[in-house]
């Protein structure tokens, strides 16, 4: 049996903003954006290459905005990941090189964390 993890809720306190920020400086493809009802809107979101997205909106996820910690991309270059990020107007960490890769971490608007890995390379 596969287990495949495709879709992370991810708490936001606005959607237009949230969405303007994960396709226009972050660079995720916009998958969906779909209004149910006054009380419900879909927005799907997938970085590149990935197969896993990011979903948010109204009344998509209970917890709140900024609690998520820890969500991961892994890129081949991360100095070339960090340079893409900060010339799109994100926050964007210095590179910080560690046994288990090299790392940039920034957050949503509303304090969700992200981190970018670079995973190094095989002994």
């Amino acid at each position: 049996m596969e287990w495949k993890l495709e879709l992370i809720a991810v708490p936001i306190s606005d959607v237009d903003r949230a969405k303007a920020f994960y396709v226009e400086q972050v660079g995720f493809n916009s998958d969906h954006d779909h209004t149910v009802s006054d009380e419900i809107r879909f927005v799907q979101l997938t970085p590149p290459g990935s197969a896993c997205s990011i979903a948010f909106g109204k009344g998509v996820s209970p917890s709140p905005p900024g609690s998520v910690q820890g969500l991961q991309l892994v890129v081949p270059d991360v100095q070339a990941a960090r340079a893409e990020l900060v010339s799109r107007g994100v926050d964007a960490s210095d590179v910080q090189e560690l046994p288990w890769g090299s790392f940039v971490f920034f957050s949503d608007p509303d304090g969700n964390g992200w981190a970018v890995q670079q995973v190094p390379a095989p002994d």
